[in-house]
């Protein structure tokens, strides 16, 4: 059978989603330890197996029996990754369908659905609800070329339950140059009217307001950003997913809910 997907630029390189990785194993770490043999599938990682490498031995770190298969549906990727399988670390051949002996536990799909239009991701979206274990979770983003800007969505199988945007200090103006890694569910909807439009709106507001703090450096001026906008909107408070521990480090997550293009979250 042909797998499911296209071919994508393939775009990669060291160190591009350290920023995903981190909150992947801080958030759901936990969950991993969970399970006797926890399955996480790297879905689309590209030209080079890097980033799937990178994301095994970060998880290893917190989940020492975890499994990570990164799957591509381009075969030359795929011959060019398979030198550097070890114990627990397996590439295979295969797209949207997930070649996998077991349901995975987690999927990470990064910088895969920017080709693809709003309703096909919607789509693609769905298909791995159906994929991913009882209990299991996807995280579908997309980030800058060298990783200092990232957005990403959490999803369980029944959708999206939260956003989370991501940045390294320095590597913006400010916040709303996020708009440009949002999910393409949401990308387009960035115009008056829309929440997520509302919502960078006043994220730069809260940004601009705490320009003071700038003078004791970038990850104070976020921290009080943050604080400042929990004032009008649901920013989580607290770990695992918000709260000073994750604000320092240029996080910020709110529920999908408060973002979605309409209540059902899906498109008028």
């Amino acid at each position: 059978m042909r797998p499911i997907g296209e071919i994508t630029r393939g775009t990669t390189g060291h160190n591009r989603l350290r920023r995903a990785d981190r909150w992947i194993a801080a958030v759901h770490g936990g969950l991993l330890r969970s399970a006797d043999r926890p399955l996480v599938v790297d879905l689309g990682y590209g030209a080079s197996h890097t980033t799937t490498s990178e994301l095994f031995t970060r998880l290893r770190r917190v989940c020492p029996s975890v499994e990570v298969v990164g799957v591509e549906i381009d075969p030359a990727r795929v011959a060019g990754a398979k030198p550097y399988e070890r114990a627990g670390l397996s590439f295979a051949l295969g797209g949207f369908e997930l070649p996998v002996s077991r349901p995975p536990l987690l999927i990470r799909a990064f910088n895969v659905l920017r080709q693809y239009g709003e309703a096909e991701a919607w789509d693609h979206w769905a298909t791995l609800g159906t994929k991913v274990a009882p209990g299991g979770v996807i995280v579908e983003g997309t980030c800058s070329e060298v990783g200092h800007r990232a957005v990403w969505a959490g999803l369980d199988a029944t959708g999206p339950r939260t956003l989370t945007f991501s940045a390294r200090f320095g590597g913006f103006d400010r916040p709303s140059d996020l708009a440009e890694r949002l999910p393409k569910t949401l990308i387009h909807r960035n115009v008056p009217g829309e929440p997520v439009h509302a919502f960078l709106r006043d994220f730069d507001h809260a940004w601009a307001v705490n320009a003071p703090l700038g003078a004791y450096g970038f990850r104070q001026r976020w921290i009080a950003t943050a604080r400042t906008l929990a004032g009008t909107w649901p920013v989580a408070p607290a770990p695992p997913l918000g709260g000073r521990s994750r604000w320092r480090l240029g996080e910020l997550t709110l529920p999908w809910a408060a973002l979605a293009p309409d209540a059902a979250g899906r498109p008028r």
